[in-house]
């Protein structure tokens, strides 16, 4: 009989390895579930940021720091969430923030018609001014100068930038470079591949400043608001961040911030 169970234990165990009678652990995220619930749980915020463009957002240290990773720090505190930044190409931060593998997206970004068919954006929180660089000697002296019939001034982006989107409907794509990084674009204009910069103002203050020889036109390029991109399915948290913002704005806090980077004339 001993015998008999023996063997049975011994059949009933080659079949369940043939069959996969173990069960396995389903880590599959499932459908639906934000960042913060699938990578860090449930008291992570998740931002995707371009770490590439000061004073909004810059690596020191081996940190990023800069106005947006301060907002984004004290909305954090204010949801009682632990900040988690991931430093990620910039046109790969909407599409992250649309999949849900990022909760949200600060980047210095402009708040435009064809970003607002991907995704929600908070209240803005910020206002930001596109400029140009251009060499101290160009014969370019203001904006007009690049949109006037027959010219044929090449200028550099950054890639799917709002200074991107602009250079691109005003000059046309076989006048626009793209670059990953605005540092890149400034690079190829100093060393003549391009006839000037559209970017930012207060990158464009740091790029000047570390680059002899260069100038900011007078003339803006455009006004923008900067604001926080959430996916479109996520409305809770996109309610629970403008409320945050809010207060953040009404005591003072985010005008604190910006004014510790972006000192008043």
């Amino acid at each position: 009989m001993k015998k008999y169970l023996a063997l049975l234990l011994v059949l009933t165990m080659t079949a369940c390895t043939f069959a996969g009678c173990a069960k396995k652990e389903d880590t599959t995220a499932k459908e639906g579930t934000t960042a913060s619930e699938t990578k860090t749980g449930k008291d992570t915020l998740v931002m995707a940021t371009n770490a590439t463009f000061p004073p909004y957002e810059f690596n020191k240290d081996g940190k990023i720091v800069g106005i947006d990773a301060e907002i984004a720090q004290a909305i954090a505190d204010k949801l009682g969430l632990k900040l988690q930044i991931e430093d990620i190409e910039f046109d790969s931060i909407i599409a992250g923030v649309t999949t849900g593998k990022y909760d949200m997206g600060m980047a210095g970004m402009t708040v435009t018609e064809e970003r607002l068919k991907s995704v929600n954006f908070s209240t803005s929180y910020a206002k930001g001014v596109q400029v140009v660089i251009v060499p101290e000697t160009s014969p370019i002296k203001s904006v007009d100068d690049l949109k006037a019939t027959g010219a044929k001034y090449v200028a550099g982006v950054q890639q799917d930038t709002t200074g991107h989107i602009y250079a691109t409907q005003d000059l046309g794509d076989k006048r626009v470079v793209a670059f990953n990084k605005g540092a890149d674009a400034v690079a190829a204009l100093t060393s003549g591949k391009v006839d000037c910069v559209i970017i930012d103002n207060e990158p464009a203050k740091s790029f000047v400043a570390a680059n002899k020889g260069l100038k900011i036109l007078d003339s803006k390029y455009a006004d923008e608001n900067y604001a926080i991109c959430i996916a479109k399915n996520n409305k809770e948290l996109l309610d629970k961040v403008n409320t945050a913002l809010g207060d953040l704005i009404k005591d003072g806090t985010v005008q604190k911030i910006v004014d510790k980077y972006i000192p008043a004339k």
